[in-house]
């Protein structure tokens, strides 16, 4: 019983960090319908980065995330001007195309200036535990969790309760309607993205601490992350919260009584299965014929 209740533990702590990851990828689907390919590779920046000052001023690495994050705002901000604004009104596939294009292009610049090797910020607590009845919690994963909760808060007050979040829900369940209204469709569009981005600022810091990363660690964590915002629903944000759930039980499942090698191909395979009763996944609205063509 013990070992049950401390992989549920767990994975309700990866879990967490799984949902702040794909929140702001979801955001941006949900106010764009811009299948961003590029969070990945954000993400393992941002981690790369961490490490870069972690190692050389020994700051707490998801501390720095209190600078990471409006950087990564203002970053997500002038990529979506500079370039994602161009195909604004296009197909989602053409901007798989553009955000890949950007995912390689940062993969590799790291690979030049950072080296193709796996790197991991290991702070003085990381391989230290809280005891609760009996149940041991990594301190790592405790303080990654609170953190993520905590912008996930933040994220949903935002959204909820101001003007500003008003105008984000408005553009992302009838644009046309919002623009009647005088909401500038370029503007929130902006805004949205430099939100979604600025979550990989505290989702990168966590990552670099939790998990070991290279370059090309973002192919992974897209997969991941897609997956995640399939099952739950495209544009969900709930829906994001629970298919991360579902992914860190399973993996932390799967890991305590199986081979963590199966976790992912389990996580798919309820993906699957999912989807032949809900197409739109867990908390996704399936669409009218008309309205798509």
């Amino acid at each position: 019983m013990t070992q049950l209740v401390q992989a549920l533990a767990l994975g309700l702590l990866i879990g967490g960090v799984y949902a702040l990851m794909a929140s702001g990828l979801t955001l941006i689907f949900g106010v764009m319908n811009i299948i961003n390919v590029a969070h990945g590779a954000l993400l393992i920046l941002v981690a790369f980065i961490t490490w870069r000052i972690w190692s050389l001023t020994d700051i707490d690495p998801i501390l720095l995330s209190i600078v990471m994050t409006p950087l990564m705002f203002g970053f997500g901000w002038l990529l979506y001007k500079g370039v994602l604004s161009r195909i604004s009104g296009s197909s989602p596939g053409m901007s798989v195309l553009l955000t890949f294009g950007i995912a390689i292009t940062i993969e590799g610049v790291l690979n030049v200036t950072a080296g193709n090797r796996f790197r991991s910020a290991t702070p003085s607590y990381f391989s230290e535990s809280y005891r609760v009845f009996g149940i041991s919690l990594p301190k790592a994963q405790v303080f990654g969790c609170l953190a993520a909760v905590l912008v996930l808060g933040l994220l949903y007050i935002v959204l909820a309760r101001t003007w500003t979040g008003r105008a984000i829900r408005a553009t992302a369940q009838n644009s046309s309607g919002a623009a009647l209204v005088g909401i500038q469709a370029g503007s929130v569009a902006a805004l949205a993205f430099a939100i979604g981005t600025a979550t990989t600022g505290v989702g990168g810091s966590i990552l670099s601490v939790l998990y070991p990363f290279f370059p090309a660690s973002h192919y992974d964590w897209i997969s991941r992350l897609l997956g995640i915002i399939v099952l739950g629903g495209m544009g969900s944000l709930a829906g994001a919260l629970v298919g991360a759930i579902i992914l860190g039980l399973a993996e932390t499942l799967t890991a305590t009584y199986g081979s963590l090698q199966w976790s992912t191909l389990i996580f798919y395979g309820v993906i699957m299965v999912v989807l032949l009763f809900r197409p739109q996944g867990l908390f996704g609205s399936r669409l009218r014929q008309d309205v798509m063509a």
